[in-house]
């Protein structure tokens, strides 16, 4: 019998995660299949109690459960319970523990592109559970310092405060930095804000690298714009790609099929998820 993972979230329609999850289930001849599991808040308890069922190696989560699922699950390893915030549920006899993925993701798409952050400083702009999960684990990576700006003051001083970063007006310009990290939805499909900048990359140092976690488009405003004034820049679709391998290898226990991921979310990306 197929073992079984899938991705909860509500909606899930849209996720690129069955495609990237299902190539890589192929690639390394395990057989199990992954679903896109629709679930409304109300219906969150059950399928999560569904997880511990004998063949299913865990699951994905996404938007609006991440939080919600905390107290439902027999262990949040450290990282995760320090974002609050779970991307990733491991199913090992019935005891479920959940990982937080998105950060570490992160920072092997940065390392992929040559970019250890290891001594850099970097600007997140957004103060949301993205912020805050790239925030600990550069961090932990070693990043020198870490700011953090946002729409709401408020926020920005209490995430700083919380993950030892410093609160920076949001119309500070990105010129001290090594890397400038969008993370929020600005320059999102289907965000009402699609033509928005988070900031002006124009008044960043020369070399500063430019990220934007978001991946629909794979070029954003934010990033065409760095481009245009000669920034080197970094899309969203490697950060998902690495997460989605790292919870990969907690499922299963062996190494993610990274060039077969990469192509999926590539073709799912321009042609429609399957």
């Amino acid at each position: 019998m197929s073992a079984r993972l899938g991705i909860i979230g509500h909606p899930v329609a849209h996720s690129l995660s069955p495609a990237i999850q299902g190539a890589a289930l192929r690639a390394a001849a395990v057989d199990a299949t992954y679903d896109r599991w629709d679930t409304p808040p109300d219906d969150l308890p059950a399928r999560i109690a569904a997880l511990r069922e004998p063949d299913c190696l865990g699951a994905n989560v996404t938007l609006p459960h991440k939080q919600a699922v905390l107290p439902l699950l027999d262990e949040v390893a450290p990282l995760a319970a320090e974002i609050g915030a779970v991307n990733t549920i491991v199913n090992d006899g019935g005891r479920l523990t959940g990982h937080n993925t998105d950060g570490g993701g992160f920072v092997a798409a940065l390392e992929e592109a040559g970019f250890a952050p290891g001594g850099k400083s970097f600007l997140l702009v957004g103060a949301g559970g993205a912020a805050r999960g790239i925030a600990l684990a550069l961090r932990q990576a070693g990043a020198d310092a870490l700011a953090i700006s946002n729409r709401t003051p408020a926020r920005a001083e209490a995430l700083a405060g919380a993950v030892g970063a410093e609160a920076v007006p949001l119309d500070a310009p990105p010129a001290p930095y090594d890397c400038v990290v969008n993370c929020t939805s600005a320059g999102m499909h289907g965000s009402g804000a699609e033509d928005a900048l988070p900031c002006d990359p124009a008044t960043a140092t020369p070399a500063t690298l430019i990220v934007d976690i978001v991946y629909a488009p794979e070029e954003t405003p934010f990033l065409r714009a760095a481009r245009e004034v000669g920034l080197p820049v970094l899309g969203g679709l490697p950060m998902l790609i690495h997460q989605g391998a790292l919870a990969f290898e907690l499922w299963t226990g062996r190494p993610a099929p990274l060039d077969a991921m990469r192509e999926a979310a590539r073709t799912a990306l321009v042609g429609g998820s399957p």
